[in-house]
């Protein structure tokens, strides 16, 4: 299977697979702090693992970061 995975082309030796089967062939770091698109669209975590992706389709991760602060 073909898809688009953060802007990159990858193969998959797979049929059609959920989010949450990608997350660890990607090999995901903290997988419980990444939040997914499919397609340009927000997946809920909870539907990582009935969420089917399939040939072509584009996901992106994506670790929202907070801090920041004033430099003196």
């Amino acid at each position: 299977m073909r898809l688009i995975i953060n802007g990159k082309e990858q193969v998959i030796d797979s049929g059609n697979m959920t989010i949450q089967e990608i997350l660890k062939i990607c090999d995901v770091k903290s997988p419980d702090l990444v939040s997914v698109q499919l397609n340009r669209k927000f997946i809920k975590r909870e539907d990582y693992t009935t969420t089917v992706a399939g040939e072509n389709d584009e996901i992106d991760f994506l670790y929202f970061m907070g801090g920041g602060g004033l430099i003196e």
